[in-house]
């Protein structure tokens, strides 16, 4: 498998993190060893054997609203979703260097908010925080918003971009190393522009100051999520990490080599932007009692409903009435965002849903596999399976080879998942010399080998507001 670079003086780092997965499709909550979602313990749990094992971070997603479908909440989303900033902070003031990742959209929210927030944690952390930026075209979250609704894609794009360019300005706008006020006028005696911001554009027009001084990193990193062609130009103009899903050997290679050929344009080296896919596991003693571990899990992951409703991502259409141990629908899916796709993201994972169609029909005859057998085995396959000595050997091969910069893993219990990953495969990769045994930096930035941003301007500049669509500072 390995292919790495033959020019290469020295193996590629690895770099390793932990998503927190809350309600999602891999948890598996009927085993005993699954624990809460929410409370506060079982996030320590993972943040702490994360940091123990020298893991870069830890990522949380955002759940804006309980999933529904046809109108009920889905069975298991009842858990809840804690807010994602309260839930960083705290662990801010539990562990000491890992770093902590929280998503937060930036179709729902605004530049002002997120930015003063992110510095924040940032301050709190001493330079740890990291922003998943997101777009959200879920009719069903846009409901508890003020606008309602959904953007179409190219508006979902269009605000993020300037979203997360008016973020960057808040965040660049303390331009003093130290800020010192007068204690009689109240006035800044070193940088009276200091926090001062104006920008005029598209999505938001506002000015004035803000409130939190320059973090230690700079500004937090920033990893993005999407994968359409929007998403990867965006990643590549704007990210410092990609949250990618194509996590197997081939798809990861030509992603990895398709949004780092696009960093040139916009004057980046590949260097300045890691690919780090979302990676489920399962390890045992042996490679065969892992592959039956792995067969156990998976069916547990996937209900008959639960594959129905997967199924409904393609189909586009209700099929409730279908038996899950049956056979696929002989019907075509609808084609089109109406009743099931209408505010599904998952829906969009499928851009020829006819073809999809086709192909999985293909395997379920080839296999005689039902509905739920098929959605087992191309909806939940494991991305590393084996001995403790295969998933190392082979989280390795798929880095050198640049099928990845490293992983966020995933793991199917809470909170306990990744004690068997940390305790028994990191200490192969320590051996092999592509993980660090210690942490040699104090941020984020630190971590991942990225440089800490200075943007401060001329201070005997005075540039004058920037015209519609940018920014400057006043």
């Amino acid at each position: 498998m390995s292919t790495a670079d033959p020019n290469r003086a020295h193996p590629k780092r690895v770099h390793l993190a932990v998503h927190f997965p809350g309600v999602n499709n891999t948890t598996v909550w009927s085993d005993p060893a699954s624990g809460s979602q929410i409370d506060f313990s079982s996030f320590v749990h993972l943040a702490r054997t994360a940091e123990r094992a020298k893991f870069d971070f830890l990522f949380l997603a955002e759940g804006l609203r309980l999933r529904e479908h046809g109108g009920e909440i889905y069975d298991l989303d009842v858990v809840g979703r804690p807010d994602t900033f309260t839930v960083l902070a705290a662990l801010g003031a539990v562990t000491e260097r890992i770093g902590l990742a929280g998503t937060i959209n930036s179709t729902y929210n605004e530049p002002y908010e997120v930015a003063r927030q992110f510095a924040s944690l940032d301050h709190l952390t001493a330079g740890r925080a990291a922003w998943n930026v997101v777009t959200s075209w879920d009719a069903f979250t846009g409901e508890n918003f003020r606008r309602g609704g959904f953007l179409p894609e190219s508006r979902r794009y269009s605000r993020a971009k300037e979203f997360l360019a008016t973020a960057t300005e808040l965040f660049d706008s303390w331009t003093g190393d130290e800020i010192v006020a007068d204690q009689e006028t109240g006035r800044f005696l070193r940088d009276a522009r200091a926090g001062a911001f104006a920008h005029r554009g598209e999505e938001f027009d506002i000015e004035g100051r803000f409130d939190v001084p320059r973090g230690p990193q700079g500004r937090p990193v920033i990893f993005q999520a999407g994968d359409s062609e929007e998403g990867r130009e965006f990643a590549a103009s704007s990210a410092d990490a990609i949250f990618s899903r194509h996590g197997t050997f081939t798809e990861g290679r030509a992603f990895h080599a398709d949004v780092k050929r696009r960093l040139a344009r916009h004057g980046r080296t590949p260097d300045q932007l890691l690919i780090l896919p979302a990676a489920t596991f399962v390890v045992a003693d042996t490679d065969h009692e892992a592959a039956e571990l792995a067969r156990e899990v998976r069916r547990q992951q996937v209900s008959g409903a639960t594959a129905l409703r997967h199924l409904e991502f393609v189909w586009n259409r209700d099929l409730s009435g279908y038996d899950p141990d049956g056979p696929l629908p002989d019907v075509d899916p609808v084609v089109g965002e109406h009743t099931v796709a209408r505010g599904r993201a998952q829906v969009r994972m499928y851009r020829d849903p006819l073809a999809t169609a086709r192909e999985w029909r293909e395997l379920a005859e080839a296999n005689k596999w039902s509905i739920r057998d098929l959605v087992i085995h191309t909806g939940n396959r494991q991305t590393f399976v084996g001995s403790p000595q295969t998933v190392a050997r082979t989280v390795d091969e798929y880095v050198q080879a640049d099928a990845a910069d490293g992983f966020i893993l995933v793991p199917h219990l809470v909170p306990t998942g990744l004690d068997v990953f940390a305790d028994a495969v990191v200490p192969l990769l320590q051996e092999r010399g592509v993980f660090r045994t210690e942490y040699e930096g104090t941020t984020l930035r630190d971590h991942l080998g990225l440089t800490h941003p200075d943007t401060r301007p001329d201070p005997d500049a005075h540039p004058d507001p920037a015209p519609a669509g940018r920014a400057g500072h006043r």
